[in-house]
């Protein structure tokens, strides 16, 4: 039988390592708000400097609204949202901004990886959960013909999308869970930079920094493959940058743990190549669909995608244990104005 579905993203921020009861003492520049509750089904926390208790409580109202309004966008749980409707009819007319946006942006992702990267493997996710939620489930998995007759329904380039609809063909469908949870992330940041604050970790699913700690150090993110670790592995500071993680160990379809979540869409095998991949960058969105992405992949490519990229950094565990982090070299630009 499948276990139950917890949480689709493994990531820890760890009270000590994000500096959370430093934000408590008497010497913390601005006092800390802190609020938890969850986006997309996963645990979610905010931490908000703001001098203004009563504007950082209307704030966070502003936030838990906002999260509910994406929720309606992208959650697969709900029947009311536009992802829902939009998988249960193969259509959708007048498709919301955020949705046109986030399929642009995936489409980016889609060609950058390969097609790694691809919103349209609901059907074979959907395929393997069924698979093993029977009681006598072959614990080999799907069969080969039922996995090459699903792969015949994934495909992003075949999704035509715009500001007036969203089509797919039959039998097609679309999860946005490998970048959901950034995007919303995202978008918790634009609404807190643009009311004025300069200092707050957002955890939407994935985590991103507005600045520093109000203490002028960098924000501190714990990595590990399981919520449910009760140490991080690694340490990452960051300023002004996003982190996600990505592991297999977020859940298995099978009680012997063979199949983990993240299903490659060019083939329909669950891969063990890495137990962890974290990617730090400017936003969240782009961290969370490349840490999806990067988990399906081997290193020497992974190394290929970031070194033509200066915003990206790359710490990932692999399947036999060994650590390695890289990050992409600086632009051109960047590296002329070094010299001078």
């Amino acid at each position: 039988m499948a276990r139950t579905f917890s949480r689709r993203r493994a990531i820890a921020i760890f009270a000590a390592a994000a500096g959370l009861p430093l934000l408590r003492t008497a010497d913390a520049a601005l006092p800390a708000t802190v609020w938890t509750g969850q986006a997309l089904g996963a645990p979610a926390t905010l931490i908000l400097n703001h001098e203004n208790p009563v504007e950082a409580a209307r704030l966070i109202e502003l936030v838990v609204a906002e999260v509910s309004r994406l929720e309606t966008v992208f959650s697969l749980s709900r029947n009311d949202s536009a992802l829902t409707e939009l998988n249960r009819t193969g259509a959708l007319a007048a498709p919301s901004s955020d949705l046109v946006s986030l399929l642009e942006t995936s489409r980016g992702f889609w060609e950058l990886t390969g097609g790694a990267f691809d919103p349209t493997v609901q059907p074979l996710w959907s395929l393997f959960y069924k698979h093993f939620s029977a009681p006598d489930a072959d614990p080999a998995g799907p069969a080969k013909s039922a996995v090459d007759l699903t792969l015949k329904q994934i495909g992003f380039d075949t999704v035509v999308f715009s500001r007036d609809r969203v089509v797919m063909r039959p039998r097609m469908a679309l999860t946005l869970n490998g970048v959901a949870q950034g995007y919303i992330t995202d978008r918790i940041v634009d609404l807190l930079r643009n009311a004025g604050v300069t200092s707050s970790l957002v955890d939407m699913g994935e985590d991103r920094a507005i600045g520093s700690k109000p203490d002028g150090t960098p924000w501190r993110i714990g990595l590990a493959e399981s919520q449910d670790d009760d140490r991080p592995e690694q340490i990452l500071d960051i300023v002004d940058k996003a982190v996600a993680t990505s592991s297999a160990a977020g859940f298995h379809f099978d009680a012997a743990g063979r199949f983990g979540h993240i299903l490659d869409p060019r083939n329909g095998s669950a891969p063990a190549i890495h137990r962890r991949v974290s990617v730090v960058a400017n936003d969240a969105t782009t961290a969370d669909a490349l840490s999806t992405a990067f988990s399906l992949m081997e290193e020497a490519s992974i190394r290929s995608i970031v070194g033509t990229r200066s915003d990206l950094l790359v710490d990932l565990v692999g399947a036999d244990g060994g650590h390695a982090r890289f990050e992409g070299r600086p632009s051109r630009r960047c590296r002329q104005e070094s010299r001078r």
